[in-house]
């Protein structure tokens, strides 16, 4: 599941609705917050990780060999 942070979200709502992903079952979530220069990684029994600046992002076990490029060009 990706979420990309809008400058209108509300991050504290972009969060609960990344926890109801995690509570219905999904194993990974990214939650993209470009205002802060981060990203917000979930996973199913973890606590959330926190990553700045990021340059791509993993599908790790659920999406083997995906990855998502977060550089600028």
């Amino acid at each position: 599941m990706l979420e990309l942070r809008s400058v209108t979200d509300n991050l504290e709502t972009l969060q609960a609705k990344m926890r109801e992903y995690l509570d219905a079952g999904v194993k990974l979530g990214w939650l993209i917050n470009p205002q802060q220069q981060q990203v917000e990684i979930y996973r199913l029994g973890q606590q959330v990780e926190i990553r700045h600046l990021p340059a791509e992002l993993s599908g790790e076990n659920v999406l083997r060999g995906f990855s998502l490029s977060l550089a600028r060009y």
